[in-house]
């Protein structure tokens, strides 16, 4: 079977990953060959004290990228994609995106980059006995409700970028597991049910009365089927019209977990260390750490 046959037949799969300075987008065929990809170059902002994106920057980014794509499949093998087996959407993990119940973003995109929240950091670390840096999505919210910003009361949930995409497309609020570990501290496949209650007691304390079930998306299986791609979902990305709504989408996850994938980090006692916009280790260990 030829490659245009693969693609016509809807026998490839689709990635696209939000990295802090390049979008890209990659199509592999059924026997895991690379046989497209795309990109957009972008940049964050540090606009009134903060490292943000807007939502035009995501929006015409991903759709740049995947435009890239669709004219790299055209100009290699004659036809544009309409269809594919799945999809999935990476992205840098982390930050904070808050919105209201009309899906209104509250306040610009805050990015894992941001150090803003060592207060916060500092009091869920201490109140859980648990490490929460800087970055993650619950130190970030603690901090808001800790300065009692504005946007506060009007929370229905937060989400982070590669969260926010995926419910773009499939209109599901999830994530996979290895997003949501940045998220808040994770147990199996949800978050520790132990941390829930401190962390909700302290937030209602400071005015704050809300479950984290209600507000964090929720966690899925890496690779978990249930999402597909909708109508609104499939003009989104594809605002030429041509791709087709139905396609699989997996739970989208965050640029650490793609990356120990890449280099075959999974089992225990592998790890890897990433260097790019920052330079981290991933390790996977045999128990959880004692303390």
């Amino acid at each position: 079977m030829t490659v245009k046959d693969k693609i016509l037949q809807g026998r490839t799969y689709l990635g696209i990953e939000l990295g802090s300075t390049r979008i890209k987008a990659v199509l592999i065929d059924d026997s895991f060959s690379v046989i497209a990809s795309g990109s957009k170059q972008w940049e964050n902002r540090f606009e009134n004290g903060c490292w943000t994106y807007s939502l035009d920057d995501i929006h015409g980014g991903i759709q740049a990228c995947y435009k890239d794509l669709a004219e790299n499949v055209k100009a290699q093998y004659g036809i544009y994609p309409e269809t594919y087996g799945a999809m999935g959407i990476s992205a840098m993990m982390h930050g904070y995106m808050a919105f209201d119940k009309n899906d209104k973003l509250l306040v610009p995109f805050r990015t894992w980059r941001n150090t803003m929240t060592a207060q916060a950091a500092g009091e869920l670390t201490k109140l859980l006995g648990f490490n929460i840096p800087q970055r993650w999505s619950i130190a970030h919210l603690y901090q808001a409700v800790l300065n009692k910003e504005a946007h506060v009361p009007y929370i229905a949930y937060i989400n982070t970028l590669a969260g926010y995409v995926h419910k773009r497309l499939t209109d599901r609020f999830e994530v996979g597991v290895g997003e949501a570990s940045g998220i808040f501290p994770v147990e199996g496949i949800g978050y520790k049910k132990e941390y829930c209650e401190p962390t909700e007691k302290s937030l209602a304390e400071k005015g704050f009365d809300h479950k984290l079930k209600d507000i964090l998306p929720a966690v899925r299986n890496a690779g978990e089927k249930g999402a597909v791609l909708t109508e609104e979902g499939a003009k989104f990305l594809d605002p030429e019209g041509r791709l087709k709504a139905g396609v699989p989408v997996c739970p989208p996850e965050g640029d650490a977990g793609t990356g120990m994938v890449a280099t075959d980090s999974v089992l225990k006692k592998t790890g890897n260390i990433s260097a790019g916009t920052s330079i981290f280790s991933m390790l996977v260990l045999e128990k959880p750490l004692n303390g």
